[in-house]
């Protein structure tokens, strides 16, 4: 059985379905269904009970789940030892992450010391030069909402996952509604973040237009955190941030709403391509592994 064979019939293992596994594996649908009758015909009995409504592991599929899985770790064990051997000791990533995030991501950072003994990784505070201080080498990793589609810049596994607030000032009139909508965004001014990284990105947090098509207006321009609440908190505009803000922050004069229409955020890992390094990959394949953290 080939390493993607084994790939894809573990994944189907996890998820029972066809179409899920297929977006896990980012292939079809019908190299799914490929791969896993391959393996049936070669070994002469069905691996999963298929009907319409569900699919299910047969007795034979199940012993050869768990047989798998423990040829996958040791793999995956030798890869690490492998990589730690070349990758050495002594580096410390240069990790930029937005507000508290890297408190969140503790979980990677100590799974990545134990793999990696030696090598470290050391977080610092990011703002609206998102994109220039990863470009200017002040970062080795930034971890940024998606889509970030920059040529340059190595997209990696998905850290975080949450969903947004919007931060308003405690007299607004949505605070006694108790959450907010993106339609509730055009009825207010957002603050402007600068012109540091491309719109699309921003727009991804803070739409340009509602769902109606109603546009979002923009207020005054704030470059870092803290200018942003204060100018919340003056009653001057409202903001969308990801839920993790609320978490750690209870600033006083602002309200955290949420706002269940707005999509889920994924935050992910982003490097140059051109300071792309075993350091980094090592990181990298650190985070795929332990998976997407939710807030």
């Amino acid at each position: 059985m080939e390493l993607r064979d084994i790939e894809i019939f573990l994944t189907l293992a996890e998820e029972l379905h066809f179409g899920r596994t297929a977006e896990r594996l980012h292939v079809s649908q019908a190299r799914v269904s490929q791969a896993i009758s391959k393996q049936e015909r070669r070994i002469g009995t069905a691996l999963f009970e298929r009907t319409s409504r569900r699919v299910r592991l047969t007795p034979v599929g199940r012993r050869l789940c768990e047989d798998l899985k423990q040829v996958r770790d040791l793999l995956e064990q030798s890869l690490a030892r492998a990589e730690g051997a070349g990758l050495g000791s002594g580096r410390t990533l240069k990790v930029g992450v937005f507000g508290h995030a890297g408190h969140e991501l503790r979980s990677l950072v100590e799974a990545f010391r134990t793999r990696y003994p030696g090598n470290d990784v050391q977080f610092g505070e990011i703002t609206s030069d998102a994109f220039t201080s990863l470009r200017s080498g002040d970062f080795d990793v930034n971890v940024l909402w998606l889509p970030v589609n920059e040529p340059d810049f190595i997209v990696g596994p998905t850290v975080l996952t949450g969903r947004r607030v919007l931060a308003v000032s405690a007299e607004h009139p949505l605070v006694e509604q108790g959450f907010a909508g993106l339609e509730d965004l055009a009825d207010n001014q957002v603050v402007d973040p600068g012109l540091d990284a491309p719109e699309y990105w921003f727009s991804a947090m803070i739409p340009t237009r509602t769902p109606t098509g109603r546009r979002v207006p923009r207020g005054p321009a704030a470059r870092t955190f803290h200018e942003l609440l204060a100018l919340v908190a003056s009653g001057q505009c409202v903001h969308p941030l990801g839920e993790i803000a609320a978490r750690y922050h209870n600033p006083p004069g602002i309200v955290f709403l949420p706002m269940p229409d707005a999509p889920v955020l994924h935050w992910a890992l982003t490097w140059r391509s051109t300071a792309d390094s075993p350091a980094i990959r090592a990181l990298a394949r650190t985070a795929a592994d332990l998976g997407a953290i939710q807030l």
